[in-house]
């Protein structure tokens, strides 16, 4: 995974935790601005996790190519 990948992935966990630990605070139910909020972050967590595993296949593709050419 590049490291602008991961440090996306990171900023994007790190916000969603917060925004879910803000929720645990006060009783009752979250507002549902908030919990969509986190819904999408999981949404775009995956979206992130997708690319940086079709880029690690890719670099295995090209590696594997380099190796048998040599």
């Amino acid at each position: 995974m590049s490291d602008k990948l991961k440090a996306l992935l990171e900023r994007l966990k790190a916000h969603q935790r917060t925004l879910i630990l803000a929720m645990a605070e006060h009783d009752g139910l979250p507002a549902g601005s908030t919990i969509r909020q986190v819904a999408e972050l999981e949404n775009v967590i995956a979206a992130v996790e997708a690319v940086a595993a079709e880029e690690a296949e890719a670099a295995n593709a090209r590696s594997r190519m380099i190796t048998r050419q040599a």
